[in-house]
């Protein structure tokens, strides 16, 4: 569990808000990923609690952040970010086989604690 007022990795601060989006990774070829979930705040927090606790990828990017918190749930990527999300998802193929079935995109204030790849993160 996340402790209150300590940003772990992944967190994002909009305003005084954090933010967190999870993306449908599993697709069939030719169809591009979806917003699954989008939050703010505590709804944020239990995004990033749930991919950690089942070994979900996290990435921390804010530009990518903005763009898919503004999607609407259900949503394809936009144009604007397929070129980032597709390079989130050729890492987690690199890396493991294939991605979960949920990807989260989030970003921190902080200076990031970083993995070997240096943006993804499993475990806090």
């Amino acid at each position: 569990m996340m402790r209150e007022g300590r940003k772990q990795p992944g967190q994002r601060q909009v305003g005084d808000r954090q933010a967190a989006v999870a993306l449908n990774a599993k697709t069939w070829p030719g169809e591009v990923p979806q917003v699954t979930a989008v939050g703010f705040g505590k709804n944020a927090e239990k995004i990033l609690e749930l991919a950690f606790a089942n070994d979900v990828k996290v990435r921390q990017d804010k530009d990518l952040t903005a763009i898919l918190a503004a999607m609407e749930v259900g949503s394809p990527v936009p144009l604007e970010a397929l070129a980032a999300v597709s390079e989130i998802l050729a890492y987690l193929y690199r890396a493991g086989g294939a991605p979960a079935a949920s990807t989260t995109v989030a970003e921190n204030g902080d200076e990031p604690t970083t993995s070997a790849e240096g943006d993804l993160y499993g475990q806090p």
